[in-house]
């Protein structure tokens, strides 16, 4: 499954909303700025709904750890991947160093960093979600009616619906958007 920077299709976007660590004072990391570098499945038709983190240090100026992380239910992931086995499905769920790719010595710190920190952020999983939408979109050929930048903003109850229907958003989406954060 081959995975590629959201940066490389959506450039301006990736620019704002690339998520950093700063490090100040640490026991176990040194002082830097740690991206993550979001990269995603580019297979046409896949819906792994999976998000390969390639962590850069800024000083460093390399690719310190590569964090797999999938934001679905287990049950997701073995009906998606037809695997059984535990740790394959933990693995396709993560969030886990990814064992195909080359890691430092800060990777299994930054893995738990991530854990604590970046993962515990719902808003952030939420543009995360968006994120994988919008890429997949791009990658199956699928025209959105609206830009990535307008999807991102709040969307009023009295706006139109983005997903271009023409009704108001609150006679459209509005309720289907509500109880998908429901059952989360």
């Amino acid at each position: 499954m081959p995975f590629t920077m959201f940066h490389d299709r959506f450039p301006d976007l990736a620019k704002r909303e690339t998520r950093t660590m700063t490090v100040l004072r640490n026991t176990t990391l040194p002082p830097d700025t740690y991206a993550l570098i979001e990269n995603y499945c580019d297979e046409p038709g896949c819906d792994c709904r999976r998000v390969i983190f390639n962590i850069l240090a800024e000083k460093r100026n390399e690719i310190v750890a590569v964090i797999a992380y999938g934001w679905e239910s287990e049950d997701y992931y073995r009906e998606w991947s037809s695997h059984k086995e535990p740790d394959v499905l933990r693995e396709l769920q993560g969030p886990v160093l990814n064992r195909l790719s080359l890691q430092s010595e800060l990777a299994p710190t930054l893995l738990n960093m991530v854990k604590e920190v970046v993962l515990n952020d719902r808003r952030y999983i939420e543009r995360l979600k968006e994120h994988y939408r919008l890429f997949k979109a791009a990658v199956d050929g699928i025209r959105t009616t609206a830009t990535p930048e307008s999807r991102l903003k709040k969307i009023g109850r009295n706006d139109p619906c983005p997903c271009g229907s023409g009704r108001k958003y609150k006679h459209c989406c509005l309720k289907r958007a509500h109880d998908s954060r429901l059952g989360e």
